[in-house]
Formats: C-alpha cells, structure tokens, sequence
C-alpha cells in the first residue's frame, strides 16, 4: 500500500500505514469543481487532505456575500481543527478545482484504542507541526486584510505570495473575484486599483499571474 507523499505521513512505515487503513482511519474521495466538502454547521469527524486540486475555505454572510478565507492546495490539510476538537464546522469548504483527497477521521486516528499503536506519536507529532503552519498563513491573511486601503491589501497579498514563490514572476490561486472575495473587497474596486497600480509602474500582470516590479528611484 503506497504512503501519500505528505508531512502527516512523516516517519511512518508501509506496515504503520496499513495497519492505519485496516483500521478505518483514511478514506479517498474525489470531489468535482464546484463541489461542497463540508458546510458551516456539518459534524467534522474528519479533516482532509488535498492530494491533487485545490479547495477554498468560505465564510458566507446572512445575504450570501462570499469570503475565500483560504485557498489550499495540493499536500495542505483542511478542517483538522473542526475534527480534532469535535466541534461544527464554522465555515465551508468547496472544491476550487477537481481534486483527489485524502479524509482521515480523527477519532480513530487518535482516539484512546490507538494510543498503543507505534504510528500514533508520529502522526500526532506531525499534525501539531502542521497545525502550527497553518496558523502562521491564517495570521498572514488577517494580516493582509487588516490593510485599511485596497492597494495595500492586494501589495500585502502579493508580497507574501513572491516570498512564498522565492521570486517576483507568479501565479496565484485565484481568478479576479476570488482574489476580490480574499481581500474582502468589490471585484469592480479590485480590477480598478490594479490598473492603478500597473499605470504607476508598481506591478505587471495578466489572468493569474503577477509580476512585482521595481519602485522607480529617485
């Protein structure tokens, strides 16, 4: 049985990994575009992990105005905190493209039964060390939005996103409105400042992929 190439999986051995599946620990899925993985209010049992594709984590107000919270994409886990602590899902998770996942329920993979178990240290070692990763992006996003302007939310955003690229030329995980829904703007206010700041020599870009370029000098 092949062990998914992912830091959970850190560690643990072929035997480890079928000993977790003959368990009933992990289950695959494959979710279309469009498709809803879990809804605010949903019992998590379990917590995800995106083996190809991408999903969005949404948070949607009584009008039904949209929020991406967070786009996650291939190896990154989603609702583990929802599964690991038993609570309702707070926010809604949909597939952003067709995606293959992982889904591992938390219960069985650290409940008391498993706690004998020689994969269990590692796989709760590995989850802490994931979590805490997942933290340091969602107190960069909140970072990000609490930009008072719409320029400096989108030159926050596209900072963070060459730093991750290790470069100034990259694509981003979002088409227009979705980059408008992260940033917690209107798409017409986004598209018109990016002219703006593409006019000011500050950025270059089309569809997806963005470029920073030098402020001028002098």
């Amino acid at each position: 049985m092949q062990i998914p190439k992912n830091p959970l999986f850190r560690g643990i051995d072929e035997a480890e990994y079928a000993d977790m599946a003959e368990r009933g620990c992990i289950r695959f899925a494959r979710c279309e575009k469009g498709r809803s993985i879990f809804r605010a209010g949903d019992a998590a049992r379990e917590f995800g992990i995106v083996l190809s594709g991408e999903v969005h984590v949404e948070s949607f107000d009584l009008w039904g105005n949209r929020m991406i919270l967070h786009s996650i994409g291939e190896g990154q886990l989603f609702a583990e905190t929802f599964a690991v602590c038993r609570a309702p899902m707070g926010v809604d998770v949909t597939a952003a493209r067709d995606s293959e996942l992982m889904f591992v329920d938390a219960a069985a993979l650290l409940g008391e039964h498993s706690r004998a178990r020689s994969w269990y240290l590692k796989m709760l070692l590995n989850l802490l060390a994931l979590t805490a990763g997942k933290n340091l992006a969602w107190s960069g996003r909140m970072s990000c939005i609490s930009q008072k302007t719409i320029r400096a939310r989108v030159m926050s955003y596209l900072s963070s996103e060459a730093r991750a690229a290790g470069k100034s030329e990259f694509a981003i995980p979002f088409d227009r409105q979705q980059l408008a829904d992260y940033l917690n703007v209107e798409r017409s206010a986004l598209s018109k400042e990016l002219g703006r700041m593409r006019a000011d020599g500050l950025i270059d870009f089309r569809k997806n992929r963005f470029r920073l370029l030098a402020p001028p000098r002098g």
